[in-house]
């Protein structure tokens, strides 16, 4: 098993590399940081109000290739679109959403932008790195526990890049947040920097509202124009992916269900139940007079778990036993759940997804493994001293340090 995995798993890098070679030919980084006229798919022209400018800011297109991990039902092909790959600094799903955000807040004449998340929050490192290329300031109000509020964060994570370029931390507790909400804390924000002379744009959590969620009706059609380009005619019949905010299920789902895709969407909700996600996608689709059911066009899978950004020891297991398969590393908080809580749905119902062609988007999130450090030690066993046998020559200088 050990050895077909890794076959598969050498495959599956090649197809990536050759993807990667056709990207950055066919993507000049001259685009990169440009503000342009939005012209929306043909099939999403009648949503209302339609984008006016983005900005460049993911390196796109992300590739699409072949994915085999273990367990699968049989006949089962599921494909993985790597949206961590979608920059660094700037990397995974959040960056598509600011494409269309960050480019109001400079139509708008923004000099400062506000949002808000959790204390590893992957959206607002991409804001604060996407405004500081912008020359535009940063204030992040982090959610953190009541015995953390009141002392430094830190530089673990997300936090070391939003501190590095220069983000203003606003730490709040939980039990704070809880009572007070995202968009009184953000108000609450705006009003004081206003009263400082200061020009602040909100960005709610996630990037989640109806301009956002452009950024993944927008991947829906870039999903489309990668499958035409193939020579071997695949069609997804479904389509998997973290579900955090809501404005990427919203988006995606749209998307599929306007344009050609007509895949299934399947979200793995990571924080809320599946009840308050639908209600919330729902809002988000009216926003953009889309005439359509947040039921009828997505699935909504529980796949919290323990809690937001919480996780049981056999999830941190399945991380590790994935990357070691596959190469693909998954997240803690959001698309390592939704791996996880698919292949916990094919165990249960195996017959379900026999046969189908499933695309899984990989939402990034790669610095929030660097908050389980401690809980992931113990599975991290393959090291060990060199020992050097005394017959192997010896001679100084010879091994030179630079």
């Amino acid at each position: 098993m050990r050895r077909r995995l890794l076959t598969h798993s050498r495959v599956a890098l090649l197809e990536l590399e050759l993807t990667k070679r056709r990207m950055s030919a066919a993507t000049p980084m001259a685009d990169f940081l440009t503000k342009s006229p939005y012209s929306p798919p043909s099939w999403a022209s009648h949503l209302r109000p339609l984008p006016s400018h983005t900005f460049s800011l993911a390196h796109r297109p992300t590739p699409i290739h072949r994915w085999n991990l273990p367990g699968l039902p049989n006949g089962t092909e599921l494909w993985i679109k790597r949206d961590d790959f979608t920059g660094m600094e700037l990397s995974g799903n959040k960056v598509r959403k600011l494409e269309f955000l960050m480019a109001d807040a400079v139509e708008q004449q923004a000099d400062t932008v506000i949002t808000i998340g959790g204390i590893q929050s992957n959206h607002c490192r991409a804001t604060t790195v996407a405004s500081n290329y912008l020359n535009l300031d940063t204030h992040l109000i982090l959610r953190t526990s009541k015995l953390l509020a009141d002392g430094d964060p830190g530089l673990v994570g997300n936090l070391l890049v939003e501190r590095l370029v220069g983000a203003n931390v606003h730490l709040i507790s939980k039990e704070e947040y809880s009572s007070i909400g995202s968009e009184a804390l953000t108000s609450a924000l705006k009003e004081k920097l206003e009263k400082e002379g200061k020009k602040p744009y909100v960005i709610p959590v996630g990037g989640s509202n109806s301009l956002g969620t452009w950024g993944y009706i927008e991947a829906a059609r870039e999903i489309e124009e990668q499958l035409k380009c193939r020579t071997d005619s695949l069609k997804f019949d479904d389509i998997v992916v973290a579900c955090g905010s809501g404005g990427t299920i919203a988006g995606i789902s749209l998307g599929s269900w306007l344009g050609a895709l007509k895949a299934k969407v399947h979200a793995f909700s990571v924080c809320d139940d599946p009840d308050y996600f639908y209600d919330f996608v729902q809002g988000l689709l009216d926003g953009l007079q889309a005439g359509v059911n947040s039921r009828d066009i997505v699935s909504i899978h529980n796949a919290k778990g323990k809690g937001y950004a919480m996780n049981t020891s056999e999830e941190l297991k399945f991380l590790k036993d994935i990357a070691s398969a596959t190469s693909v590393i998954l997240d803690p908080v959001y698309s390592g759940k939704a791996a996880y809580g698919l292949i916990n749905e094919m165990t249960k119902d195996p017959k379900s997804w026999e046969g189908k062609k499933i695309l899984f988007i990989h939402t990034g999130g790669l610095l929030g493994l660097y908050d389980k450090v401690d809980q992931m030690a113990s599975l991290m066993g393959n090291w060990s001293r060199m020992d050097v046998q005394e017959s192997v020559p010896r001679k100084e200088g010879v091994g030179k340090m630079f």
